[in-house]
């Protein structure tokens, strides 16, 4: 059976690998380690079908070392064991280069092995992941190795790739293939920036594709029926689903309504329904907070409308919610106030609760001393009374400071007033 279009044409330069010029390029970083003959350790990072793996074979034939490969998916103990034992034979005395794909499948005693070696050189490590390699990788083999970040490849990009596997299949298939206006960048924009994948659907497409007099054509409308639902990449338990939550908050903290749509239309276009709502539920408080107190109240609204709808219609009150905290005036007083009364919490900082506070619900309790000197606030004048509510340790301590939007100030210029005016209050 024939390999896959994009193995059979893969790069065997470095001048021929698609995208990654920040790494690739003219004096960027990897091609001068690379050109320079010493190959330290490394771990190439990035999304799936953007050429780590094609880099990675390109370093490791030009190293002049003994090559291994091996795949995190399927290689056990006993293949790590039988690399290490090849070092004191004649094989390895020039060193051993391991090319390691997907490492983030090896469990950590797995990983562990490798240590001793590739610390003092005997085995240098080219090991590639789709996953973040900081969480996903065992500290110690991070130390010891370089980390390059592999981004997903611009469609301009793309479309070199994708007109050049049309060509070699004109060349493997013997035949004419027409490419009608459309087609290809069709085909380069749906990929997501998945070079492997846009290969794939190019493939496809010339197997596909209806003969006219001994020409197979291959039309935008084809392409369509081809190429993989969607050029977005997500993955519920990886780093693009994070990703796009994290944009998803900030274009709405950052009040830009259009954004907060275009990430929320990512999430429900794969299918999830849970995050956006959760993620919505907590800007709400940490981004509107006290600058707009009732956005709590209608997002909860509208999350609860959204799980009861269920896709698609869910997308209504969530669009809804959106729109609302994105266009709200913004205040983060309530997230400052919390995280700095936790720290002082986590610290250590909490203090004995003063005696006139202290719960006097119960037999014995005057005569513990217990709730004495409490002052009820309600029996006074606008509610309130001048009296000491924080530990010994922390009285003078302030968390909340109001922010400077209409709300927050007019709360402040009723308390400035209240506790200015009333028996024991600040003066004015």
């Amino acid at each position: 059976m024939a390999s896959p279009l994009a193995d059979r044409i893969r790069p065997q330069t470095l001048d021929d690998v698609v995208g990654q010029t920040h790494l690739l390029g003219k004096d960027r970083p990897l091609r001068r380690i690379v050109e320079s003959g010493q190959i330290p350790n490394m771990i190439f990072y990035g999304p799936s079908g953007v050429g780590k793996t094609t880099v990675a074979r390109i370093i490791a034939n030009a190293a002049g070392k003994r090559l291994h490969k091996l795949n995190g998916t399927n290689a056990s103990t006993a293949d790590i064991k039988a690399i290490v034992e090849e070092l004191g034979t004649i094989a390895g005395l020039g060193g051993v280069l391991l090319y390691l794909d997907e490492i983030q499948y090896l469990n950590k005693k797995q990983q562990q092995s490798l240590l001793e070696y590739i610390e003092n050189g005997q085995i240098t490590l080219i090991a590639s992941t789709t996953e973040n390699p900081y969480f996903y990788i065992y500290n110690a083999i991070l130390s010891r190795s370089t980390v390059f970040e592999f981004k997903p490849v611009t469609p301009q990009e793309v479309e070199r790739a994708v007109r050049r596997g049309f060509s070699i299949l004109e060349q493997e298939l013997s035949c004419k293939v027409e490419l009608r206006s459309g087609a290809v960048e069709h085909i380069a924009l749906t990929c997501g920036g998945d070079v492997r994948k846009s290969l794939n659907t190019v493939e496809l497409c010339v197997l596909a594709a209806p003969e006219q007099d001994g020409v197979r054509v291959v039309d935008k409308e084809l392409a369509a029926q081809l190429s993989q639902r969607s050029s977005m990449r997500y993955d519920r338990d990886g780093d693009e689903h994070y990703n796009i939550l994290s944009a998803f908050q900030k274009a709405i903290r950052g009040s830009d309504p259009d954004a907060g749509l275009h990430y929320l239309a990512r999430l429900l276009t794969a299918g999830d329904l849970i995050s956006p709502c959760r993620r919505l539920l907590v800007i709400a408080s940490e981004d509107v907070g006290l600058a707009y107190p009732q956005a709590a109240s209608i997002v909860k609204a509208c999350v609860d409308s959204a799980m009861q709808l269920g896709l698609p219609e869910a997308r209504l009150p969530l669009a809804q919610a959106v729109l609302l905290l994105a266009t709200a005036p913004k205040s983060n007083s309530v997230i400052l106030s919390i995280d700095a009364a936790m720290a002082d919490v986590a610290a250590g900082k909490a203090g004995d609760v003063p005696e006139n506070l202290k719960d006097s619900h119960y037999e014995g309790a005057k005569k513990l001393g217990k709730g004495q000197g409490y002052q009820y606030a309600h029996n006074f004048p606008g509610h309130y009374v001048k009296q000491q509510y924080l530990p010994d340790s922390l009285r003078d301590v302030r968390y909340y400071e109001y922010g400077p939007n209409k709300n927050e100030q007019a709360a402040k210029a009723y308390w400035d007033k209240i506790k200015g005016d009333v028996p024991g209050g600040k003066t004015s």
